[in-house]
């Protein structure tokens, strides 16, 4: 017993044995305008079309998104999920958002005709700050690899939904949640 070390107020800590930091939302434009730059080159290769673009951005987007869960799960809600659907949303257009922007996403808004369509307005997206869409392609979205990142973050927090990206009053995310999530909300509610 007595070849055991005796801890002291003065015994030092490694950097093991502290906890993980939270991450600084300052965000450098640049990278992201470098980084987005790239993907859309990337995938304009390998695509002929513009909804074809838009969901290879959307496809790259939601594999971050996984990602982006996950750390967020940690850092955030400490492994706590969320099981209703306004609160996931507010996360989302909160504390993901601030992560990934810097800033909370613009509005949040549920469809007055479907109780299963959420709208997250945002009036210019970082990720279309720096890109300049040819005349061809106008009705290119990048933020089409945004809402792959936020359709991940749903998926994966078991609210199964199809986020689709539009031109109105900015950029709107439409997210349309299953039918089978609707009703898993409304059991919940009437608890």
């Amino acid at each position: 017993m007595d070849s055991l070390p005796k801890f002291t107020s003065k015994t030092r800590i490694s950097c093991l044995d502290k906890s993980l930091p939270k991450s600084k939302s300052e965000i450098n434009i640049s990278i992201y305008a470098l980084l987005m730059s790239e993907m859309v080159q990337y995938c304009q290769n390998r695509v002929y079309t513009v909804p074809e673009l838009q969901n290879k951005l959307s496809e790259m987007g939601y594999r971050v998104g996984q990602r982006v869960m996950d750390a967020m799960a940690i850092r955030e809600k400490n492994f706590k999920r969320e099981t209703r659907i306004i609160n996931l949303l507010v996360f989302l257009r909160t504390k993901v958002w601030m992560n990934l922007f810097g800033k909370e996403a613009d509005k949040l808004e549920q469809a007055n005709d479907d109780e299963s369509t959420y709208y997250i307005i945002e009036s210019e997206p970082l990720v279309n700050k720096f890109i300049s869409v040819p005349k061809d392609k106008g009705s290119l979205n990048c933020a089409a690899f945004v809402a792959g990142i936020i359709e991940a973050v749903l998926n994966e927090s078991n609210f199964s939904a199809k986020v689709t990206v539009h031109w109105h009053k900015g950029t709107t995310f439409m997210i349309k949640f299953d039918d089978s999530v609707v009703a898993r909300d409304k059991a919940l509610e009437n608890k």
